[in-house]
């Protein structure tokens, strides 16, 4: 992962960065940009800079770039980089777009300006996840950059915050990487022993697989019914960070189904050739707990990542068969292409009988219908608490994702009648986000007005790069969960 140094001064000048904004309101909308304030960079740069400004149209929107060749001069390139308003989002799609910029050369130095925070963590963040690769082939030459000098007003003060950006980004990168990670490699055991090599020589954590004769003693008939037509078999991880100073209690549930083929209810190809990423909500809250741990965050997390491939085989579950969920609870399922939901039911069901924790929270790429009422960045959250639900989100905005309130209609409660069973799992009539949401509701228990539930399908996947998201996987719920997590201590 690319190096980021804290300077006092420019200690390498082949290629300086100088930041800029938009032009002020009394200029005028067509006013150039400005350069920010900043440590004063060598020799006459200032004023070269900003003769620049005004012949290349710049206009400090966050990314924008130029870049004027110096033959001879130190520096030998000079950057104009645009910041937007120079909030944390503008400079982190400033960082992203510098990463992409200068990935040939060896190492850039960026000027910060006084009191630099937001801007260090967002730069930081950019920076890292800008720069992210995710590649099985050495065919083609890896970018050469692999440092960067950020000059900043007290190097000591600010290295707790380039520490929390590099942890956020090091986690959603691990996330991205096991999303990435091709299902001929990718199944539940693999998944399981990514996690305990991650967790090796982390004190304070602790881990538990349990294996397919485990979860039948134990009744998880949800993860087992969606592993049986597998060759593969399914699998329960539970991780736990416990902190001796931690006061509150929080479950984090996430889908892992390593591949999705829809079962006998099988998808189209165009639906499944992207399935390997049906594990994303499993990896954002293993990834997040990890690097809660890795932050000593004095909050105790339990984090339950149930692990199926739904497959066809003789053995699979078939539409129409009644499950028997952890604790009893029964569903009828007429999808085998719904099976996100009950493995989440099992985990759910297990956290609020045996785990009892203050808050509950499950991230899911549980339903096309996400896309189709959100569009592609945005996740669909549900919850009853009005507060639980304006923290989580503050959080999501703030670390740079996004996600929308949902209703939990009431008028869509009764699809979920069976004449077989407890509950239908997979109803056609209804929302199929809402629906999907309410069934989960129901494994709640006591946690109901405790609980928020994030279906993160559509921004779990990214068709091009965009700012910090590269095309592939985007690690999307880690960041936002560690800015939550981190409110809670």
């Amino acid at each position: 992962m690319l190096a980021i140094r804290l300077v006092s001064g420019p200690e390498r000048l082949d290629t300086l960065v100088l930041p800029i904004r938009p032009g002020g309101p009394a200029e005028g909308p067509d006013a150039p940009a400005a350069l920010l304030p900043t440590a004063p960079p060598p020799d006459d740069l200032l004023a070269e800079a900003a003769a620049l400004l005004p012949p290349a149209r710049l206009t400090g929107r966050p990314g924008e770039l130029w870049t004027q060749l110096r033959p001879g001069g130190t520096p030998q390139r000079l950057v104009l980089l645009g910041i937007g308003a120079g909030d944390e989002h503008g400079w982190r799609t400033a960082g992203a777009a510098l990463a992409r910029a200068v990935k040939d050369e060896t190492y850039v130095t960026v000027l910060l300006p006084a009191r630099s925070d937001a801007a260090l963590r967002g730069l930081a963040e950019g920076l890292l996840l800008g720069s992210y690769r995710f590649r099985l082939t050495e065919a083609g030459g890896a970018p050469a950059l692999s440092e960067v000098d950020v000059v900043v007003d007290d190097p000591d003060r600010l290295a707790p915050t380039l520490a929390a950006a590099r942890t956020t980004a090091e986690m959603t990168r691990l996330a991205r990487d096991l999303t990435n990670t091709p299902s001929s490699v990718k199944n539940p055991s693999w998944f399981a022993e990514q996690v305990a090599s991650a967790v090796t020589g982390r004190p304070d954590l602790h881990l538990r697989v349990r294996e397919p004769e485990e979860l039948a003693a134990e009744g998880f008939g949800g993860i087992l019914a969606v592993g049986c037509g597998s060759a593969s078999g399914p699998r329960l991880v539970e991780l736990e960070w416990r902190p001796a100073d931690a006061r509150t209690h929080v479950v984090l549930v996430g889908k892992g189904i390593t591949f999705d083929t829809g079962g006998i209810s099988i998808k189209p190809v165009p639906a499944m050739k992207l399935m390997r990423k049906d594990m994303a909500g499993a990896a954002a809250v293993l990834a997040a707990t990890l690097g809660a741990a890795a932050l000593r965050l004095p909050v105790r997390i339990t984090t339950l990542a149930p692990l199926a491939e739904n497959m066809v085989s003789g053995s699979a579950f078939r539409p129409g068969d009644i499950v028997r969920h952890y604790g009893g609870l029964t569903s009828e399922t007429t999808n085998s292409d719904a099976e996100g939901r009950l493995v989440l039911a099992d985990a759910m069901a297990y956290a609020v009988q045996e785990l009892q924790p203050d808050l509950l929270v499950d991230l899911a790429t549980l339903t096309g219908a996400n896309a189709v009422a959100l569009g592609k960045r945005h996740g669909a959250l549900y919850s009853e608490n009005d507060q639980l639900a304006a923290d989580l989100l503050a959080a999501i905005d703030a670390a740079g994702e996004a996600a929308w309130r949902m209703p939990l209609a009431a008028d869509y409660v009764e699809y979920l009648g069976s004449d077989l069973a407890d509950l239908h799992s997979s109803p056609a009539q209804g929302a199929g986000s809402v629906t999907a949401a309410l069934f989960l509701r129901e494994f709640t228990g006591d946690l109901r007005d405790r609980w928020v539930h994030v279906d993160m399908s559509a921004p779990s996947w990214a068709e091009e790069d965009d700012a910090e998201l590269t095309r592939g996987a985007t690690g999307w719920g880690v960041r936002g969960l560690l800015r939550w997590l981190a409110t809670l201590a």
